[in-house]
């Protein structure tokens, strides 16, 4: 288990409750602070308001779709820092979708979520240069 030393804040925005648990569990054993948001309209709100230090977000969900939620932060003055990684199960045959989101920011992070807790803590980590 790693402490940091500042409370780095996370945003989970996936409709798939038992992992969003499953990634909220191992982020605050990791020593991160956790919000959460079940679709897109809530996480744009929650990410407006409280400015986390970065946002793992899903692109299939209801209300409102990850990308349309990446594109609505993107034109907000906070929103087009915030580092943000993709957690979906497209496959790489969904190469139109990966394009779009490619477009709005080169530096974003696809992650399928059959990775591991692990690997999506390291992610984070490199992401924020926490290694």
């Amino acid at each position: 288990m790693t402490k940091l030393n500042k409370k780095v804040l996370m945003l989970v925005v996936d409709d798939e409750k038992m992992l969003v648990e499953a990634i909220k569990e191992k982020l605050l054993s990791e020593g991160f602070g956790v919000l959460v948001a079940y679709d897109g309209e809530e996480g744009l709100s929650l990410a407006k308001s409280q400015h986390p230090d970065l946002i793992l977000l899903d692109l299939l969900m209801p209300k409102m779709d990850g990308m349309t939620m990446l594109k609505k932060l993107r034109e907000d003055t906070w929103g087009r820092g915030v580092p943000v990684i993709i957690l979906t199960n497209l496959s790489s045959a969904d190469e139109e979708r990966n394009k779009d989101i490619t477009k709005l920011e080169p530096t974003y992070y696809f992650i399928k979520v059959d990775k591991t807790m692990d690997e999506i803590v390291e992610k984070i980590k490199e992401r924020l240069n926490l290694l």
